[in-house]
């Protein structure tokens, strides 16, 4: 099949490489004109995904997949899929599609857009082409940052909102033989529904494990322990149960202030998603005030800090609770902060730029430190050599926002820990 794929961000350059993987013509077309040239000179230089490359390669040197800023590629494609960031950006997107449709065209909208929005499309491009033949399905994402390319390959389902029998059958040979099974289809509204709930169910989950973890704090028990006996039981499962700095990230956020929003102005009444939102902020700066305790206790100088991505496994520092953290210390902490991320120093330099500084590494960045907070769960930050980081610092307090370093381990060599 052909394909068209609109935006090259976190879901539209992966779903591009991966329906290229299973065979299909790919063209991914984007407006910065940057980027595009940056992938036809064979280089991501915009995001990291794990395993993205080595498929991206294979099929850009097979010839599987082109980019292009142009989308003329759209008069010929049997499935248009819009994958950009904001409503607008759809509208923008189906506006100049249009224009090129010729014969019958799937459009796809996995972009997440508010309820109802697929209507709307249609009738947009139906205004502007009115010759156009198409149907507009509603085809939500569910890639983990991080996770992307093994999501792709291995989803949990694949939600198809449509309200037309005739893209059944297209959409089935999109996704092969290999996922038939996982194809679910719905009506369009509850297809965007489905993301809205699903996202906004997590961040829900993730604030409930937060809340436990304090409550587990006041009555010494073990939130490890805790988040794994109910992990056990198959109706809440293990995943999302990991306490931390809150929820943050591109996604969470916007989705649930999005279905609040959708709620408030209808009159339905959301007060768990309400309440999530809430307190997801309040913890970041309760945590913040919690280093600041620390800190002034010994009167430290210098902070180092580990981690800026919102989670492991991704540059993106969207939203993210260390970024968010470490603007609110910056507010009382006069001395210095300096920081280090593997993937993410990037794009946090565009959101921080010199109100801290930036370690070349794990070792570079506690060396004289008197606090080092963890913010971010990268695995290596599980492998860090205690001894040598003892023998780096000059006060030895870990604040561990994260749960990463073994507490036991830790207190044995002389460290002050303080975890979740």
């Amino acid at each position: 099949m052909k394909v068209v794929i609109i935006g090259t961000g976190h879901v539209g350059l992966p779903i591009g490489v991966y329906l290229a993987e299973i065979g299909h013509d790919v063209v991914c077309v984007d407006k910065v004109e940057t980027i595009i040239d940056s992938l036809n000179n064979g280089k991501i230089t915009f995001l990291f995904e794990e395993g993205l490359e080595e498929l991206f390669q294979r099929n850009f040197k097979s010839n599987k997949i082109k980019f292009t800023t142009s989308f003329s590629h759209v008069n010929d494609a049997d499935v248009v899929i819009i994958s950009v960031g904001t409503s607008k950006h759809v509208y923008n997107a189906s506006t100049k599609l249009a224009e090129y449709l010729k014969g019958y065209t799937v459009i796809a909208i996995k972009s997440t857009v508010p309820v109802g929005c697929n209507d709307e499309i249609e009738n947009l491009i139906a205004k502007v082409n009115p010759e156009a033949d198409f149907d507009v399905v509603s085809l939500p994402e569910f890639l983990r940052e991080g996770f992307a390319v093994f999501d792709s390959f291995n989803p949990d389902r694949i939600i198809i909102g449509t309200e037309s029998e005739r893209p059944i059958s297209i959409i089935k040979e999109l996704y092969g033989n290999c996922n038939k099974e996982k194809l679910f289809f719905v009506s369009r509204r509850s297809a965007e529904a489905i993301k809205y709930a699903s996202n906004s169910f997590l961040a829900m989950k993730i604030h409930f494990i937060n809340e436990m973890s304090d409550f587990c704090k006041e009555f010494n028990a073990s939130i490890r322990e805790v988040a794994e006996g109910m992990g056990l039981d198959k109706r809440i499962g293990d995943e999302f149960l990991t306490p931390g700095p809150g929820y943050g990230g591109f996604c969470f956020p916007k989705d649930t202030h999005e279905i609040l929003n959708m709620a408030k102005n209808n009159g339905v009444n959301l007060s768990l998603i309400e309440t999530t939102i809430k307190n997801n902020k309040n913890r970041m700066s309760k945590l913040s005030e919690n280093i600041l305790y620390e800190t002034n206790k010994i009167k430290a100088n210098k902070i180092a800090i580990l981690g800026l991505t919102f989670k492991g496994g991704t540059d993106d520092c969207r939203n993210s609770p260390a970024i968010t953290i470490i603007n609110l210390l910056l507010k009382h902490f006069t001395y210095n902060i300096i920081t280090y991320d593997p993937k993410g120093m990037k794009n946090a330099k565009n959101l921080l730029g010199n109100k801290v500084d930036y370690g070349k590494d794990v070792y570079d960045t506690v060396k004289g430190a008197d606090v080092l907070v963890i913010l971010t769960d990268w695995m290596e930050f599980k492998k860090l050599d205690l001894r040598k980081l003892k023998s780096s610092m000059n006060h030895h307090i870990i604040i561990d926002l994260r749960n990463m370093i073994d507490k036991n381990k830790a207190l044995k060599l002389g460290f002050t820990y303080i975890g979740l």
